[in-house]
């Protein structure tokens, strides 16, 4: 059974910082091509970064700079590093596995709950 869950969210001021993790079981870690997404209120859902099994990264220019995300290939482990938060940040925030065949994610977490606000 797969599952990818993810911790860490929670509560801060604006300029504060948290760390994202999403621990995966049931896949090969280290094949897949993991992400970081987010969904606001009303909005849809929005690419925030990935990581290749290379460790290349991407990530939206609007978020460049502030966001870094990263992999633990012995723990099955990505996660995602958020500086400088702002109210906009506010969302649930998701992590994704996706095969390197696949134009899109296979896998899901069930996301965790950032807010920003003073």
């Amino acid at each position: 059974q797969v599952q990818l869950v993810e911790s860490g969210g929670g509560l801060v001021q604006p300029g504060g910082s948290l760390r994202l993790s999403c621990a995966t079981s049931g896949i090969i870690f280290s094949i897949y091509t993991m992400g970081w997404h987010r969904q606001a209120p009303g909005k849809q859902r929005e690419l925030v970064a990935t990581i290749t099994t290379g460790d290349t990264t991407g990530y939206p220019d609007s978020l460049k700079g502030r966001f870094t995300i990263s992999r633990d290939n012995a723990k099955n482990t990505v996660y995602l590093q958020m500086n400088s938060l702002k109210p906009e940040d506010t969302a649930v925030y998701f992590c994704s596995a996706r095969r390197p065949v696949s134009g899109s994610p296979n896998y899901w977490g069930q996301g965790t709950q950032v807010t920003v606000s003073s």
